[in-house]
């Protein structure tokens, strides 16, 4: 059990941004932290930051490659095993467009469509790599992307930290 009350979106989006910082700044990405939560049980079920496992990981990609590992699932299973309410806190608007060749971070998310019903972003993802289609195919799969105000200069502050001129 979470000591955030439920419904306190910056609390939450405050956590996602610690678990940020912890990602090691590099010119080519964003610093992003995410938490993924039970709405009915009010309980973390993954958290993640850019970087954090093996590979050009993005935050979502993170959390969901961990419970997999948990569930002893696929990732493309995952929604079998998960709770049929979930949330997603994430510092950035999850990607639509990988530079990698890595799967979208929009794509493993409606993977989850339907259990996973809300994503709670600090900020829409600027354009500075590619153009992010994320929030409109994520609203078109019937997902809510809701923006959490208030953060938005530290989250930007933490997620560029190693981009040239910026951090």
């Amino acid at each position: 059990m979470s000591t955030i009350e439920p419904g306190d979106h910056k609390a939450w989006m405050r956590l996602a941004l610690s678990l940020a910082e912890q990602s090691p700044p590099k010119p080519s990405n964003y610093r992003v932290g995410a938490v993924l939560i039970d709405d009915e049980a009010h309980e973390v079920l993954a958290t993640g930051y850019t970087l954090e496992l093996p590979g050009n990981t993005h935050a979502e990609q993170c959390c969901l490659m961990k419970l997999a590992e948990k569930h002893g699932v696929p990732q493309d299973r995952l929604k079998e095993v998960l709770p049929t309410n979930m949330i997603l806190y994430t510092t950035v608007e999850p990607c639509s467009k990988r530079l990698s060749g890595n799967l979208p971070c929009v794509e493993r998310v409606l993977a989850l469509a339907g259990s996973l019903r809300t994503i709670y972003v600090g900020v829409f993802e600027p354009e500075t790599f590619v153009t992010n289609t994320g929030r409109k195919t994520l609203e078109g799969a019937g997902v809510a992307v809701v923006h959490v105000g208030g953060l938005e200069e530290g989250i930007l502050s933490v997620a560029t930290a190693g981009h040239v001129g910026e951090g």
